[in-house]
């Protein structure tokens, strides 16, 4: 699988490490009067979608960066690479 570095170009997935659902971009509030639970589902409760889904990879055998991969979990044909500090810059200025 090949997954096209936004920076660097195809790369093979094998420089990669897999780390996830991309909403844990997504951290939630420490502070918050319900942050305990928020923290638990944060850590524990994942989705296992079938069909297109966001990831965060981790450019391990490269240039260490972080990636939101958009991928279809069927297929595994890879739709969107963004890279992660621009998708959490962008949720940071619509909110």
């Amino acid at each position: 699988m090949l997954i096209d570095h936004p920076l660097l170009g195809p790369r093979d997935a094998s420089e990669f490490v897999y780390l996830g659902d991309a909403s844990l971009i997504d951290r939630p509030d420490w502070q918050a009067d319900d942050a305990a639970r928020a923290f638990h589902d944060y850590a524990y409760l994942r989705d296992n979608p079938a069909g297109p889904h966001r990831e965060l990879w981790f450019h391990e055998g490269g240039d260490r960066s972080w990636l939101v991969v958009t991928r279809d979990t069927t297929t595994h044909e890879i739709t969107d690479v963004r890279l992660a500090r621009d998708v959490a810059l962008e949720r940071r200025r619509s909110s």
